[in-house]
């Protein structure tokens, strides 16, 4: 079974000393595999498990990673007392010299840069991952299924839309049999029917198309990240569209192709969403 680039998932539970922590992933299309996180200070340290636990079940798509925390244990507040001596020893100095009479409060002192900071609370990989982990696991595990879902949906608009390709094809074949007898009836020299022929026969590309109709089907069975093969596959089927359009000598028949290309656009289009 194939599946869908598009997708979310989440869980949600609480961690000792972390609070309630959601895990929220979405994903989009994209060329390529590629991971963003959103993490909380602290815990930048689980970064590369974090992705390599997604990697390990996604193979492609952008996937966007949330992870919030809430009413955990907060930081401490610190003031820095050996740079406030400092302060103060500078101010005193500059009072003396300069004579200055005014003098400055403690609100006013913890508002210098550095004097008071929050050290924020850190997260210990060791201790907080496995629980994080499995959390994780599960919002994953969720996007899977969200991803697989929307991918059940995909093979059966595709394989629906290469079937009507390929019951357009066969009418194109039919009415170009019929099409050329009777063409061929207005020239007056072997010639000029054999310069015909030449210049307006889509037997290779019509044969060439059906081809890759079936193998787009049967990519289509195979499941797996085929989207980059599906899409392949689909610019192929274009390219061969275009050619017969090109060659193309009945106004019926140009009808019939028209319609093919725009199934084919169809085609390519959704199956960029395949992963």
């Amino acid at each position: 079974m194939i599946q869908s680039m598009t997708g979310f998932g989440s869980y949600e539970t609480i961690i000792p000393g972390l609070g309630r922590v959601s895990v929220e992933l979405r994903s989009t299309n994209h060329k390529f595999l590629e991971t963003v996180l959103h993490l909380p200070e602290g815990s930048l340290a689980m970064e590369e498990r974090i992705k390599k636990a997604i990697e390990a079940k996604v193979k492609r798509g952008r996937v966007t990673c949330s992870l919030n925390m809430k009413g955990g244990r907060g930081g401490d507040v610190f003031i820095n007392k050996p740079l406030l001596k400092n302060y103060l020893y500078k101010i005193k100095s500059a009072q003396k010299e300069f004579r200055l009479k005014e003098s400055l409060g403690l609100d006013t002192l913890i508002l210098l840069p550095g004097v008071l900071t929050l050290e924020e609370g850190k997260v210990s990989p060791a201790n907080i991952w496995p629980k994080l982990k499995s959390a994780l696991n599960l919002a994953i595990s969720n996007l899977v299924k969200t991803r697989a879902k929307e991918g059940m949906a995909l093979q059966g608009y595709l394989k629906k839309q290469a079937e009507e390709l390929r019951d357009e094809l066969a009418a194109i074949r039919a009415r170009l049999k019929d099409a050329l007898q009777e063409k061929l009836k207005t020239f007056a020299t072997d010639e000029d029917r054999a310069n015909f022929l030449k210049d307006t026969d889509t037997t290779e590309e019509a044969d060439r198309l059906s081809f890759h109709i079936r193998n787009f089907k049967n990519r289509l069975t195979k499941g797996g990240a085929v989207g980059k093969e599906l899409d392949f596959i689909a610019q192929e089927m274009q390219r061969e569209a275009n050619t017969m359009a090109a060659k193309t000598f009945d106004v019926s028949v140009s009808a019939k192709v028209l319609k093919m290309k725009s199934l084919i656009e169809k085609i390519r289009e959704q199956a960029q969403n395949v992963e």
